[in-house]
């Protein structure tokens, strides 16, 4: 069934455990996450990224999720990741999304006060689950080859953490404790002791980059109140390296329907195996 987000992290918070919320751009992602899902009994988020949302189409995303969740057990939650204005925040709303990111991380800190409330009041009138970012979390859902460098001064800062969720009513904040987007040479080292400050604020929290993240870091992380945990740049990699090797071995395929299964069954794989490193399996 399609659900808002908001009691989801609650409860994981509350448990010790994370959702796991996976990035789509394609009809055989949707299935292989639900798939996964529904075999491990786990609450999951499906989400598209601006880009992701506007190549699928929003009310096409959210009749091909409701359609495929309408008959499940498991609750299903279909989230706009890092919409950087509140024109795409609200065409996702309008479309039925039933959980929206609003990013102004990239502002000064004001302004980005100023507009994430704008876009919790908008979502919290249809009764919509709202995630604010404090804090630049660096990179892109890609393999770099290169190492990266986090400033220290893009972290999030506890104090003002505070003073963001208060003022914008958010109902999840994303933070940036040395998480990354997409994966490089040196792996992330999450700043513990920084979040665990956070999490006396009370709120549950969102953690991005969630693929390049060694799993004793994603634990403790857990630990300190992360409650949703973004995976995108993996199912990537599965999908495009399956369809790379398939098609290298038969070089004379030309039918979809024939190979895609391939495809989503490796992406399923990687959504397991999430599933049981965040604790949400048998949640259900």
């Amino acid at each position: 069934m399609l659900v808002t987000t908001k009691d989801l992290y609650l409860d994981a918070k509350k448990e010790g455990y994370a959702i796991g919320a996976f990035n789509v751009s394609t009809l055989e992602a949707i299935k292989a996450i639900i798939n996964a899902a529904m075999k491990l009994k786990s609450p999951v988020v499906i989400e598209t990224s601006e880009k992701e949302m506007s190549f699928l189409e929003p009310a096409l995303v959210f009749d091909i999720v409701k359609e495929l969740a309408k008959d499940l057990r498991i609750p299903v939650g279909l989230h706009l990741d890092h919409g950087k204005s509140l024109e795409t925040v609200k065409e996702a709303i309008a479309s039925g999304y039933t959980s929206v990111h609003f990013d102004g991380s990239g502002l000064p800190d004001g302004d980005n006060i100023k507009l994430t409330k704008a876009a919790a009041e908008m979502a919290h009138q249809r009764n919509l689950t709202i995630e604010g970012e404090l804090g630049h979390i660096a990179g892109s859902s890609e393999m770099h080859g290169e190492q990266i460098i986090i400033d220290k001064k893009t972290l999030t800062d506890p104090e003002m953490a505070k003073k963001f969720v208060s003022e914008t009513g958010i109902d999840i904040l994303a933070v940036s404790v040395g998480n990354i987007h997409g994966i490089y040479k040196n792996e992330p080292k999450l700043d513990i002791e920084r979040l665990a400050k956070i999490k006396e604020i009370g709120i549950p929290m969102s953690l991005h980059g969630g693929s390049g993240i060694p799993d004793d870091q994603i634990k403790r992380a857990i630990s300190c109140g992360i409650a949703k945990i973004n995976v995108n740049t993996e199912l990537r990699m599965a999908y495009t390296e399956t369809l790379r090797d398939e098609l290298a071995e038969n070089p004379d395929e030309i039918v979809p329907y024939e190979y895609l299964p391939e495809e989503i069954e490796a992406i399923e794989d990687v959504v397991e195996a999430k599933i049981r490193l965040f604790g949400s399996d048998n949640r259900i």
